[in-house]
């Protein structure tokens, strides 16, 4: 008996790209050649990770190319960023010990309104719209997590700490993750003040109801948006000197973002007269 291998009679066609998974063995052979040609092919699409799970047992096709899928478009840990000046969380900083998640009203997804006085922040609509996962687990959901997200004003000014706005609290809330790991806020886009990218401060923490003061956050990052979409958004009037300001930085020289930015920037769509659409992915290492 030699020790010769089993050759298996795939179509000359699917040849090449199975020599990249020949270590499988055997079982990954059979379990590929029992299957229907548009069935191999979509598995052989997946690459490593699509071979990979039919070895695993009995999981259906379909079943496995999505979790391949999901692993390969998986993202990376978001990294950790200071929370600023400003934060409002309940920590010492800026001189006081300011904590808005404490106060009635604040798990709420509109931002536009202070809680106090009823006044509302102008500027150009924004809806943010994050997505939380655990990167150890392939990028799944995240559900029932909460995010505290907090940033400036048109003029670049924070509500309660920059005098002109103290006694507000609007661009400031907390909202929870669906069951597919999502939660939208609605807001209108940041200013640029200077020597800052525009950006959105947020913390995340593992409830709602822990969501209380900054020592319960699980993360607490920084969202930067895209410099085209930022450009269109402060040739309206309510910005003021955020276009000078946006021009006397860049992302490559910003405290927070010049040591990489990447999987902080978010994907916005829409336009200045009709508001935008920021959408990012939040990795957790949980």
């Amino acid at each position: 008996m030699t020790d010769r291998p089993i050759i298996l009679p795939y179509p000359d066609d699917e040849h090449d790209q199975l020599d990249d998974f020949n270590d499988l063995g055997l079982k990954a052979d059979l379990n590929m050649l029992s299957r229907a040609v548009v069935d191999r092919r979509r598995v052989l699409s997946l690459g490593m990770a699509g071979i990979a799970t039919l070895v695993a047992g009995s999981m259906g096709l379909s079943r496995a190319a999505a979790l391949a899928q999901n692993a390969a478009s998986c993202v990376p840990a978001t990294p950790s960023e200071t929370a600023g000046p400003y934060p409002a969380d309940g920590s010492r900083a800026s001189g006081q010990s300011t904590n808005v998640l404490t106060r009635s009203g604040i798990v709420r997804s509109d931002l536009h309104t202070s809680l106090g006085t009823k006044n509302k922040a102008a500027g150009v609509p924004l809806t943010l719209k994050m997505t939380l996962v655990d990167v150890n687990k392939s990028c799944a959901p995240l559900a029932g997590y909460a995010v505290y997200a907090w940033h400036c004003t048109a003029d670049g000014q924070y509500s309660m700490y920059t005098s002109d706005v103290i006694g507000e609290d609007y661009l400031r809330g907390v909202q929870a993750t669906g069951k597919d790991g999502t939660l939208t806020f609605t807001t209108i886009f940041p200013g640029c003040y200077a020597g800052r990218w525009p950006h959105v401060h947020f913390e995340v923490f593992p409830t709602v109801a822990s969501a209380t003061a900054a020592r319960s956050q699980v993360l607490t990052s920084q969202i930067a948006l895209p410099e085209t979409t930022c450009r269109a958004v402060y040739a309206t009037p309510a910005y003021g000197e955020s276009s000078r300001n946006l021009t006397g930085t860049s992302l490559e020289r910003d405290m927070v973002f010049r040591d990489g930015y990447a999987s902080q920037m978010a994907k916005v769509t829409g336009d200045a007269s009709k508001g935008y659409i920021a959408t990012i992915t939040v990795g957790l290492a949980r």
